[in-house]
Protein backbone atom coordinates (compact mmCIF):
# COMPACT_ATOMS: atom_id res chain seq x y z
CA UNK A 1 0.00 0.00 0.00
CA UNK A 2 0.96 3.58 -0.91
CA UNK A 3 0.19 6.88 0.16
CA UNK A 4 0.57 10.10 -2.26
CA UNK A 5 0.30 13.71 -1.01
CA UNK A 6 0.80 16.21 -3.56
CA UNK A 7 2.32 19.83 -2.80
CA UNK A 8 2.91 22.80 -4.45
CA UNK A 9 -0.04 23.83 -6.54
CA UNK A 10 -1.53 27.23 -6.40
CA UNK A 11 -2.08 30.31 -8.88
CA UNK A 12 0.81 31.68 -11.21
CA UNK A 13 0.49 34.45 -14.29
CA UNK A 14 1.11 33.43 -17.34
CA UNK A 15 5.09 32.45 -18.29
CA UNK A 16 5.81 31.56 -14.75
CA UNK A 17 6.63 28.29 -12.53
CA UNK A 18 5.77 26.13 -10.10
CA UNK A 19 7.18 23.31 -8.53
CA UNK A 20 4.98 20.16 -7.70
CA UNK A 21 5.77 17.65 -4.60
CA UNK A 22 4.82 14.29 -3.96
CA UNK A 23 5.25 12.33 -0.80
CA UNK A 24 5.17 8.35 -0.38
CA UNK A 25 4.56 6.70 2.36
CA UNK A 26 6.38 3.13 2.56
CA UNK A 27 9.58 1.88 2.11
CA UNK A 28 9.06 0.62 -1.45
CA UNK A 29 8.50 3.97 -3.07
CA UNK A 30 12.10 2.83 -6.03
CA UNK A 31 9.65 -0.14 -6.84
CA UNK A 32 7.18 2.13 -8.43
CA UNK A 33 6.87 3.62 -11.80
CA UNK A 34 5.37 7.45 -10.72
CA UNK A 35 3.73 9.53 -12.98
CA UNK A 36 1.79 12.74 -12.77
CA UNK A 37 -1.83 13.88 -14.62
CA UNK A 38 -3.91 16.39 -14.84
CA UNK A 39 -7.20 17.50 -15.25
CA UNK A 40 -9.39 20.39 -16.11
CA UNK A 41 -12.64 21.23 -15.62
CA UNK A 42 -14.73 19.37 -17.81
CA UNK A 43 -12.42 17.43 -19.69
CA UNK A 44 -10.99 14.29 -18.52
CA UNK A 45 -7.77 13.19 -16.90
CA UNK A 46 -4.72 13.14 -18.80
CA UNK A 47 -1.32 11.74 -19.00
CA UNK A 48 1.32 14.86 -18.23
CA UNK A 49 4.81 13.11 -17.40
CA UNK A 50 6.20 9.56 -15.93
CA UNK A 51 9.39 8.19 -14.39
CA UNK A 52 10.80 4.91 -14.09
CA UNK A 53 11.77 3.14 -11.24
CA UNK A 54 14.94 4.09 -11.21
CA UNK A 55 14.82 7.67 -12.89
CA UNK A 56 16.99 6.84 -15.79
CA UNK A 57 13.89 7.25 -18.10
CA UNK A 58 10.94 9.60 -18.64
CA UNK A 59 8.18 10.63 -20.36
CA UNK A 60 5.73 13.73 -21.49
CA UNK A 61 2.56 14.64 -23.48
CA UNK A 62 3.74 16.64 -26.08
CA UNK A 63 2.16 19.61 -24.85
CA UNK A 64 4.78 20.01 -22.11
CA UNK A 65 8.16 18.94 -23.32
CA UNK A 66 10.54 21.69 -23.12
CA UNK A 67 8.72 22.97 -20.24
CA UNK A 68 7.90 20.46 -17.58
CA UNK A 69 10.51 18.28 -15.79
CA UNK A 70 9.52 15.30 -13.65
CA UNK A 71 12.16 13.69 -11.44
CA UNK A 72 12.37 11.72 -8.17
CA UNK A 73 14.41 11.22 -4.84
CA UNK A 74 13.72 7.81 -3.98
CA UNK A 75 15.89 8.70 -1.07
CA UNK A 76 13.27 10.68 0.33
CA UNK A 77 10.48 9.16 -1.51
CA UNK A 78 8.99 12.07 -3.42
CA UNK A 79 8.29 12.79 -6.86
CA UNK A 80 8.80 16.00 -8.44
CA UNK A 81 7.37 18.28 -11.46
CA UNK A 82 9.08 21.18 -12.38
CA UNK A 83 6.84 23.35 -14.44
CA UNK A 84 8.23 26.21 -16.81
CA UNK A 85 6.79 28.95 -18.86
CA UNK A 86 3.15 28.22 -17.60
CA UNK A 87 0.14 28.86 -20.02
CA UNK A 88 -3.74 29.20 -18.66
CA UNK A 89 -4.01 25.86 -20.92
CA UNK A 90 -1.76 24.11 -17.84
CA UNK A 91 -4.70 25.18 -15.19
CA UNK A 92 -6.19 21.38 -13.32
CA UNK A 93 -5.96 19.48 -10.74
CA UNK A 94 -2.75 17.75 -10.63
CA UNK A 95 -2.63 14.26 -9.75
CA UNK A 96 0.59 12.10 -8.37
CA UNK A 97 -0.06 8.24 -9.19
CA UNK A 98 2.21 4.74 -8.66
CA UNK A 99 1.99 1.98 -10.79
CA UNK A 100 3.55 -1.46 -10.37
CA UNK A 101 4.58 -1.45 -14.47
CA UNK A 102 7.45 -2.43 -15.01
CA UNK A 103 8.33 0.51 -17.16
CA UNK A 104 6.91 4.15 -17.47
CA UNK A 105 3.41 4.27 -18.81
CA UNK A 106 1.52 6.86 -19.62
CA UNK A 107 -2.51 4.74 -19.18
CA UNK A 108 -3.98 5.83 -16.19
CA UNK A 109 -5.16 2.44 -15.96
CA UNK A 110 -2.13 1.12 -15.09
CA UNK A 111 -1.68 3.11 -11.84
CA UNK A 112 -2.88 1.53 -8.73
CA UNK A 113 -2.38 4.50 -5.93
CA UNK A 114 -3.61 8.06 -6.35
CA UNK A 115 -3.14 11.47 -4.68
CA UNK A 116 -5.56 13.90 -4.00
CA UNK A 117 -4.42 16.37 -6.46
CA UNK A 118 -3.32 19.76 -6.26
CA UNK A 119 -5.11 22.81 -8.12
CA UNK A 120 -2.62 24.99 -10.28
CA UNK A 121 -4.22 27.96 -11.68
CA UNK A 122 -2.02 30.07 -14.58
CA UNK A 123 -4.02 32.96 -14.80
CA UNK A 124 -3.57 36.94 -14.96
Amino acid sequence: QVQLVESGGGLVQPGGSLRLSCAASGRTFSSYVMGWFRQAPGKEREFVAAISRGGGTTGYVDSVKGRFTISRDNAKNTVYLQMNSLKPEDTGVYYCAASTAQYYTVHSGEYNYWGQGTQVTVSS
